[in-house]
C-alpha cells in the first residue's frame, strides 16, 4: 500500500505545507490528537488519513476500533458500515443487513462489521462520511487493522525522530461481548503485541463504556481515559460518568467540549480545572474547522479557549490547525 499517495495530490493542489519532520513535540505539552486521522481532508480511519495527520504534526492518531467476525480489531468509527464504506454498492453483501438496538436505545438497520470476516471487510473501500468535505478520495482505500496502524506509528516515529502515539477507542464493547467477541482480551493482546502494556508507552486507551476500562486496568498498565458526555442539552447537565468515580480507574477524562467551555459563551466551566485537581489528563472532543460554535471567531480561538480552561490535549479533525494553535502560529 502506498501510504503517502494522497500527499502528492494535495501538494499538487497547493495545500498548506506540513510542519517539518523534525518538528519538536508540541509545546507546552498540549497534545494534538488526530481525530480519526486527518478526517477533515481524507476519508476517516484510513492509513492515508493517519499518515496525513502525522505529516501535519499530530502527536497522537486515533483509531476507533470494532471487531470482525473472526476476531480482528479494525478501524471504523461505528460498527455499521453504510456511511463510511461502499458496502451499499456491493450486491454480494446485500443480504447481510441486520437490525439491532444501539446503546442509545434506537433501532438501527445496517451492515455491521462483526458480521464480516477480515478478508471480506478488506474488499470494501472507505468513503468520506460528512457530505460537506472532499469526496475525491472516496472508494480508493481499504479498512486498516489496528496492527497496521500501530506499525505505521512505529515506522513514522523511527523515520521522523518524533514520538507518534496511539489513542485507540473501543466502540460498543458490550455489543461485541453479546456476540461472543471479547474486546477486552483482544485489546489486551494487541497492546502486548506492540509493547504498549505499560504507562510509559505512547498510548492512551479510551471508551465510553466504563466496564472495559475497569477490566483492562486489572490486566495492563496502559493509560486509560474515560469518555464523558452531558446527559442533556443544558450547559449544567450532569455528566455520563462523574469525575470522582472515573478518577479511580482512569488516567484522564475525554469530555465533550461543551463541558469545558460554555457552548453559548465560550467561558471556562471549571470542569477541566476540577479534573486537573484530581490528577487527570483532560482531552476534550471534537474540534472542527468546519463546525465552530457561535462564540468562536476562528478554529484557533476555540482550541485556545479549551487550553486556557485547562485542557491538556484536544481531539481535532484538522491536526494542522491544532499544530498551528499550540505552537503559537495560529490566528490571534
Amino acid at each position: 500500500m502506498r501510504l503517502f499517495i494522497m500527499l502528492i495530490a494535495f501538494l499538487a493542489a497547493g495545500c498548506a505545507s506540513p510542519p517539518p519532520a523534525e518538528a519538536p513535540h508540541a509545546a507546552p505539552g498540549i497534545l494534538i490528537i488526530a481525530h480519526r486521522g486527518a478526517s477533515g481532508e481524507l476519508p476517516e480511519h484510513t492509513m492515508q488519513a493517519y499518515a496525513r495527520a502525522i505529516e501535519l504534526g499530530a502527536d497522537y492518531i486515533e483509531p476507533d476500533l470494532v471487531m470482525t467476525r473472526d476476531g480482528v480489531l479494525v478501524a471504523r468509527h461505528d460498527p455499521w458500515l453504510s456511511d463510511s464504506t461502499d458496502i451499499g454498492d456491493r450486491p454480494e453483501f446485500a443480504s447481510r443487513k441486520t437490525t439491532l438496538t444501539g446503546p442509545d436505545g434506537q433501532e438501527l438497520t445496517d451492515w455491521f462489521a462483526w458480521d464480516f470476516t477480515l478478508a471480506e471487510l478488506k474488499t470494501l473501500r472507505a468513503r468520506q462520511v460528512r457530505p460537506d468535505r472532499p469526496r475525491q478520495f472516496d472508494d480508493l482505500w481499504a479498512i486498516p487493522t489496528y496492527d497496521e496502524i500501530a506499525e505505521l506509528a512505529a515506522a513514522e516515529t523511527a523515520r521522523t525522530g518524533r514520538l507518534i502515539g496511539l489513542y485507540p477507542e473501543t466502540k460498543w464493547p458490550r455489543h461485541h461481548q453479546d456476540r461472543g467477541l471479547d474486546m477486552t482480551s483482544a485489546m489486551e493482546a494487541a497492546l502486548r503485541r506492540h509493547g504498549h502494556e505499560t504507562a510509559e508507552a505512547p498510548v492512551f486507551l479510551q471508551s465510553f463504556e466504563p466496564f472495559i476500562l475497569i477490566e483492562l486496568k486489572e490486566r495492563v498498565g496502559t493509560r486509560l481515559v474515560q469518555l464523558v458526555f452531558p446527559l442533556g442539552t443544558s450547559p449544567d447537565a450532569p455528566p455520563s460518568v462523574d469525575l470522582e468515580t472515573l478518577a479511580t480507574y482512569s488516567a484522564g477524562v475525554g469530555p465533550h467540549k461543551s463541558m469545558v467551555n460554555h457552548p453559548l459563551t465560550g467561558e471556562a466551566t471549571g470542569y477541566a480545572a476540577r479534573a486537573r485537581a484530581l490528577g487527570l489528563e483532560v482531552h476534550p472532543w471534537t474540534y472542527r474547522d468546519d463546525g465552530l460554535p457561535g462564540w468562536a471567531a476562528t478554529p484557533e480561538a476555540e482550541i485556545r479557549a479549551a487550553i486556557e480552561a485547562g485542557a491538556t490535549g484536544v481531539f481535532t479533525d484538522f491536526p494542522g490547525t491544532g499544530y498551528r494553535t499550540v505552537h503559537g502560529s495560529g490566528d490571534n
